[in-house]
């Protein structure tokens, strides 16, 4: 996977993003697996967030505890052009009308299980119609 810096800012790494939290990191490391395991896709490592693109942004994982108080070591948001109803996700928000934003609290590694991969290959395939 490219991991390049996005719009020019300074590149960061998923070791700085979750600095501390080795919990965070073991999932970020699931996600970028499974990713993985499906085809290739770009990285973007910034402050707030690790981004995989293919023509746009799919999936992203970010340290929730960053913005506000929380136990959770790690967040996947998975972007959909349809809203996908499961218990699983905390939130699902519509920031247009095209995307909903799946947002997917994860505490461990084995929790990217064959569900949460299979919504990853589906946002992956249509990340570049």
């Amino acid at each position: 996977m490219d991991r390049g810096a996005e719009g020019g800012r300074a590149e960061h790494s998923p070791e700085e993003l979750f600095h501390g939290h080795p919990e965070g990191l073991a999932v970020y490391g699931a996600v970028e697996r499974a990713i993985h395991a499906i085809g290739d896709a770009a990285v973007a490592v910034t402050k707030s967030q690790i981004a995989f693109r293919r023509r746009r942004g799919f999936a992203f994982v970010w340290r929730p505890g960053q913005y506000v108080q929380s136990d959770v070591p790690a967040v996947l948001s998975i972007a959909l052009p349809y809203e996908i109803a499961s218990v699983r996700f905390k939130a699902v928000a519509h920031p247009s009308r095209r995307v909903w934003m799946h947002h997917l609290e994860l505490s461990a590694p084995d929790q990217v299980d064959d569900e949460v991969c299979e919504w990853l290959r589906e946002a992956y395939e249509l990340a570049d119609p």
